[in-house]
């Protein structure tokens, strides 16, 4: 199934460059000229990218409006087409994603439209169902319940199983499971999100580590029925980094509330974390705030940081790629007590400076590496 947009521009010039690079992307157009046209296929067709001509601000808001009202369309990436005098925070307030400037150039238009490409595959991919029988157990301690049953599906976010009629346990569960090819197994902790009259619960995955996590995706991929594949991770250079996030050039970053996984590597030294994107400077970069709060974590990025420290002129080797639009594991991670003790500059300027031009934010991220000192790993670095 190819990837889907709508266009809602009365400009022909605008209309033309986005062809071409859609089409240069493999993303099929739908055109509308007219708003009202515009609403009525957002009502009846499913997109996975929304791309509106920002002129009257008014009417883009409301057609915007419309396409989250409709459920098919409650998750399209949404990308606003904006004259060089507005200000970027007022498109994302009005819900854009992504945000191109008048006039629209090619190349820059087509590397905005690659991280967005990214985004549409994600959203569409990870409520994907792969049908598959293999063992899986079910164990909850408190109750004393453990049994051993087939699955019927596998998602990234959970599994099916037949449970026998008489079972009745509520969970939580840890469940193992061995994905076919493999020989490790796969440990988490489950809940109940469903269940059918017929015994088929449906348990969603709710502790799922991210090396777990990139094995079970690179697996879906590779055996699921639909010929698409998620876009390879991108390649990002770091220039800031702290035990609770990071600072990273791209040419084309994910918008805020992207949630993240990057891995790193620095000589033997690799680490891989999850994030969620919460400053974004179109053609520049983007501010990661890590969204798992654990002494496991906060070690490893530690010793990456201080691996980095006495490296030399030793360059770390970044990856990027999303997981989707979900900010749930962000306020997750603001309410652990972990992370309010500690103070952490880099937080704080993400926090509390998002709104900055992109320019002043940069040269409050500059004034910030001065400050370093180098025997204290809460303080910002500056590794390249």
């Amino acid at each position: 199934m190819s990837l889907k947009s709508l266009v809602l521009c009365s400009d022909e010039k605008i209309v033309r460059v986005l062809r071409r690079v859609l089409s240069d992307l493999d993303i099929g157009i739908e055109h509308c000229s007219d708003p009202d046209g515009a609403i009525r296929k957002l009502t009846r067709q499913r997109f996975e990218a929304i791309i509106i001509d920002c002129t009257d601000l008014k009417t883009a808001s409301s057609v915007l409006k419309s396409a989250r009202s409709a459920p098919c369309n409650k998750r399209a990436i949404a990308v606003a087409i904006m004259d060089g005098h507005s200000g970027l925070r007022s498109a994302f307030d009005m819900g854009a994603h992504f945000v191109l400037y008048k006039p629209l150039i090619t190349e820059r238009a087509k590397s905005s439209f690659r991280a967005a490409r990214a985004l549409m595959k994600r959203e569409r991919r990870r409520n994907t169902r792969v049908a598959i029988q293999v063992p899986v157990t079910l164990n909850n301690a408190a109750t004393g319940f453990r049994q051993t049953m087939v699955t019927t599906d596998l998602s990234e976010g959970g599994i099916a199983v037949q449970l026998p009629k008489k079972q009745k346990d509520p969970g939580p569960w840890q469940v193992s499971f061995t994905l076919p090819g493999s020989e490790k197994v796969i440990e988490v902790t489950g809940e109940a999100a469903w269940q059918n009259p017929g015994g088929q619960v449906g348990i969603r995955f709710t502790n799922l580590e991210v090396d777990v996590a990139h094995d079970l995706r690179l697996w879906l991929n590779q055996n699921s029925p639909e010929s698409e594949k998620d876009d390879p991770p991108v390649r990002c250079k770091l220039t800031d980094l702290s035990l609770g996030g990071c600072y990273l050039e791209i040419a084309s970053p994910f918008p805020p509330r992207t949630n993240i996984v990057l891995s790193m590597r620095a000589g033997h030294h690799e680490l891989r974390v999850e994030g969620v994107v919460r400053v974004m400077h179109p053609d520049a970069g983007m501010g990661v705030e890590f969204t798992k709060a654990t002494v496991e974590q906060r070690n490893h990025v530690e010793k990456f940081i201080h691996t980095l420290m006495n490296a030399g002129d030793l360059l770390p080797e970044l990856l990027v790629e999303p997981e989707g639009l979900d900010a749930s594991k962000l306020e997750t991670r603001a309410s652990s007590t972990a992370a309010s003790e500690i103070e952490d500059p880099l937080l704080e300027l993400f926090r509390h400076k998002s709104s900055l031009p992109a320019e002043q934010f940069l040269n409050e991220l500059r004034k910030q590496r001065t400050t370093h000192h180098p025997d204290t790993a809460e303080e910002t670095i500056l590794p390249v």
